[in-house]
């Protein structure tokens, strides 16, 4: 007789396959969200790194910056302190000048003739005086040229004054210009 297998043997092997199917879909799942999520920690991690870093960084251009105000104005002092210093060397080394000046006025001034006021501005030196004569104000300004510390003497304005019955003088004002000469530069 002839066998004949009744049994669901393809239905079963189906079913098993189906199974199979199934369960490696559902690891293939589990392993996918779990890669997902070991993923977006890694990231999430990567992410909190950078923005630890970010910070530091910010924190640490703070600190240059402070540095760098604190230079700029260190610089800025420093040169008000140069600047400070050449004044005051520039004051010390016109200090004799303005004596040696005077000397010279007192030196170049004939008898007969008085100062009433002496400006400086610059280099220039505006002189107002009395003389007893015209003759004494050209004694001045001749003696003023020959000088070595005045050059190119200019006279603005002469007027003739009766103070008394018997004193006459003749108001002057001129101007010359101050100048050093090389010896005395070399001298000193």
């Amino acid at each position: 007789m002839a066998r004949i297998n009744l049994l669901p043997w393809r239905e079963e092997l189906r079913e098993e396959r189906r199974k199979r199917f199934l369960l490696t879909l559902v690891g293939v799942l589990v392993g996918s969200v779990g890669a997902v999520l070991i993923a977006d920690q890694v990231i999430t991690a990567a992410i909190d790194r950078q923005l630890a870093r970010n910070d530091y960084i910010g924190k640490q251009i703070a600190v240059v910056d402070e540095r760098i105000k604190q230079i700029s104005d260190l610089k800025a002092r420093r040169q008000q302190l140069i600047e400070r210093m050449r004044i005051i060397q520039d004051l010390q080394g016109n200090r004799p000048i303005s004596g040696r000046i005077f000397d010279q006025l007192a030196r170049t001034l004939p008898d007969g003739v008085y100062f009433t006021e002496v400006k400086m501005v610059g280099n220039t030196l505006s002189i107002t005086g009395a003389a007893e004569s015209n003759n004494r104000v050209s004694d001045l300004m001749r003696n003023l040229d020959g000088s070595d510390w005045f050059d190119a003497p200019s006279l603005t304005e002469v007027k003739a004054t009766t103070a008394g019955q018997l004193d006459q003088a003749n108001i002057f004002q001129l101007t010359v210009r101050q100048t050093q000469p090389a010896a005395t530069e070399d001298g000193q």
